[in-house]
């Protein structure tokens, strides 16, 4: 079994040995496990990881000996098109909202390392983009999710391999459960993976920062066909049972109800005089003016106090309406 938790991994540093060897052609082991962050004896190891890789490493021994590449070795350049060198800083830039513990310093490391490889014209194109371009990712207050569990859940949905998940609730209580990943979804700024667990016997969505431990089984699993985590996690927001059940008849067809509602703000169903939208809310006012916003004529079926509270924000606007006349 493989556990995944914080730390740092080994494989970052061995592929900034190679980062400093390829930088300064020759290198001390005592400047190189500094530069590192780790002893020498733990640098050695790092040195035949490499070696291992085909990675040709001259050794000079000694009380001054020191590690180089050996002459003419250069690993090949990455080469980019215009198009795809803009889709890549793009990318990053949207990697810096995703909400994942490790995503800024990630981020500021690969822009450097992309910036070597490219011409200048280019670079000065790609450093605009990413000074210029800000994308609202709607970040929340929610801690950010662990890269570590990140890679570790969505490797474990590629490949269908059940895990143990180390998760506390909202209230705090831990709990280990046998789970079956079958996808992961970003939604509001937040991570969440949906599946099958096996503690509830039912399909289950957890959020990422809440998850303190994934233990990798040697036992696959069969992810249902056709799955979409994105459209189940969508549903299971639209059908989380609040306060008050709604029914509104929208005077309009699917697709533009479609288009005035995301599935995460309720089930749409066409039926004769329009598209029956089924919601729940806490909060009644609130709903109320987002019905007060719909281009198109509707019925409030139910409850009763909908229909009040959307009398007092029609009230309201007119109020705000004779005020600017």
């Amino acid at each position: 079994m493989t556990t995944f938790l914080v730390m740092t991994r080994p494989t970052t540093r061995v592929l900034a040995v190679l980062d400093l060897l390829q930088s300064h052609g020759r290198m001390s082991g005592a400047e190189l496990a500094e530069r590192v962050g780790v002893d020498v004896r733990t640098l050695r190891r790092y040195i035949v990881v490499l070696e291992e890789l085909g990675i040709p490493i001259t050794t000079e021994r000694g009380r001054y000996g020191a590690y180089m590449l050996m002459p003419g070795f250069k690993l090949p350049p990455m080469m980019f098109t215009n198009e795809e060198a803009v889709a890549l800083s793009v990318g990053m830039v949207a990697a810096r909202g995703l909400g994942l513990a490790e995503a800024a310093p990630a981020v500021t490391s690969a822009q450097a390392k992309f910036a070597r490889v490219m011409p200048e014209p280019l670079k000065k194109r790609v450093g605009a983009i990413a000074e210029a371009v800000k994308l609202d990712l709607r970040p929340t207050a929610h801690a950010a999710a662990d890269t570590a569990f990140l890679l570790a859940l969505t490797t474990a949905a590629q490949t269908q391999q059940r895990v143990i998940l180390g998760y506390d609730s909202a209230q705090g209580s831990h709990t280990e459960r046998p789970f079956d990943p079958y996808g992961l979804v970003h939604r509001m700024g937040s991570w969440f993976v949906v599946g099958w667990c096996h503690l509830r016997k039912d399909l289950r969505t957890f959020r990422l920062d809440r998850v303190r431990a994934v233990t990798a089984l040697e036992q696959p699993f069969r992810r249902p066909q056709g799955f979409d985590a994105l459209e189940h996690l969508l549903h299971s927001l639209a059908t989380a049972p609040r306060s008050h059940a709604i029914e509104v008849l929208l005077r309009t067809d699917l697709p533009a109800a479609r288009n005035a509602f995301s599935l995460a703000f309720g089930l749409l169903e066409p039926m004769q005089g329009g598209v029956l939208l089924r919601s729940s809310a806490d909060d009644l006012a609130w709903f109320a003016r987002q019905l007060a916003a719909l281009p198109f004529d509707f019925e409030i079926r139910t409850p009763k106090a909908l229909r009040t509270a959307f009398s007092r924000c029609v009230a309201r606007l007119q109020k705000l309406a004779d005020q600017a006349g």
